[in-house]
């Protein structure tokens, strides 16, 4: 479930809730049934919280989104995308502490 400052994504609802933002975007590519997608789920909670107004962090579910993470070429879940100006800007698969998130975000934020 996501947290107050964390939005649910769609393929419908991708391209204008990511690619046309103005702020740089977090993508959490995840699923119910997805051990480690649940592990990071309060970190990503954190995060939201941490770069609040300067970081917008969305949540795509891979199994009602089938089309947005192939467009992406996408795998494996968990995958965070930051996404700055409706391009790619850092990728991280994997459940990863958040230290490693944070020097992604940092990056595209800057």
């Amino acid at each position: 479930m996501a947290g107050k400052n964390i939005i649910e994504v769609t393929d419908g609802s991708f391209d204008q809730e990511v690619l046309q933002s103005d702020v740089p975007v977090l993508v959490d590519f995840w699923a119910p049934w997805c051990g480690p997608c649940r592990a990071i789920a309060p970190v990503i909670e954190e995060l939201s919280g941490d770069y609040e107004a300067r970081l917008k962090v969305a949540k795509c579910n891979v199994d009602d989104n089938p089309k947005t993470p192939s467009r992406y070429g996408i795998r494996a879940i968990p995958t965070l995308i930051i996404f700055k100006g409706g391009n790619v800007s850092e990728q991280i698969t994997g459940a990863v502490a958040k230290s490693q998130i944070t020097a992604a975000i940092d990056k595209a934020v800057g």
